[in-house]
């Protein structure tokens, strides 16, 4: 068997959304035999407080993540390499902010990812009431091509159809045919960006039969000369490092991806699937 590829996307206790140290993270990833894992904290600035969300629980402390980041990255430098990342919230309003930050930083590597529409957390019931969820959907699609558009200092766009995932409904009407138009245009600027998208098995893990984004969006993304993915199982516990890491390999070279890759202070490296 084919030793796993890196898991690039995954959080500790330093995300508002994870208890898990950081150390048991890495711990958990090289029993599993991971080479490589990169950290990527939620950083979602302008969050909307409610009662489940206080106010800047996504607000990372970077000062504290990188110290201890950097301490395990030296004391387990010969089990595992372990880059230093960030999953930053995407949002119109904050992209001169969001912009700064990452200018004031030196992460290895960069996800931009839509959490939020029209500064509702689609993950709970309130963004959903009263609407169309195909045109709640669509309108998220329109939200992430504006933000991408408006924004460039990242390097692998997040869970494309991460929406999806919270449909009331489950969205077992949901494709990519149905959305070609708007998708095929998220694609074409990601290509002409330069940038990837993160293969996020998230959802496959939990039994669904598809990955974030699904089959078809990965192939339609290596039609039109897309070649950077990263794996990421969006692992908030040990449990889920790596998680149908398989499977999603096996998907990505369905979809003609011969390689996925890595980063370091941005630069991306291509390794064999």
């Amino acid at each position: 068997m084919n030793i796993l590829p890196a898991d690039y996307h995954m959080h500790s206790d330093h995300s508002g959304d994870s208890d898990t140290p950081m150390k048991d993270m890495i711990e958990s990833a090289i029993k599993l035999g991971l080479s490589e894992i990169c950290f990527t904290e939620h950083m979602d600035l302008d969050f909307p407080v409610t009662k489940e969300v206080p106010e800047g629980l996504f607000t990372l402390d970077i000062p504290a993540y990188k110290r201890d980041l950097f301490s395990y990255k030296e004391e387990y430098k010969d089990k595992i390499t372990i880059k230093y990342g960030i999953e930053l919230g995407l949002q119109m309003q904050i992209t001169d902010t969001n912009s700064a930050l990452i200018k004031e930083n030196d992460f290895d590597f960069v996800i931009g990812s839509i959490h939020l529409l029209d500064k509702k957390d689609p993950f709970y019931p309130e963004a959903w009431e009263g609407k169309d969820e195909k045109d709640v959907i669509l309108r998220y699609f329109e939200s992430t091509l504006e933000n991408i558009q408006a924004f460039n200092d990242y390097d692998c766009l997040g869970h494309l159809d991460y929406i999806v995932r919270y449909a009331p409904s489950g969205a077992p009407y949901y494709s990519y045919n149905m959305y070609k138009e708007i998708i095929d245009e998220i694609l074409v600027t990601l290509v002409k960006n330069g940038k990837g998208l993160d293969l996020n098995t998230k959802a496959l893990f939990r039994g669904s039969k598809e990955p974030n984004p699904p089959a078809d969006v990965l192939k339609r993304f290596h039609e039109l000369g897309g070649r950077i993915i990263t794996f990421g199982a969006d692992a908030h516990t040990p449990e889920g490092i790596a998680g149908s890491f398989e499977k999603a390999r096996e998907i990505a070279m369905n979809c003609g991806f011969t390689e996925y890759y890595t980063f370091n202070k941005r630069v991306p490296s291509a390794i064999k699937l």
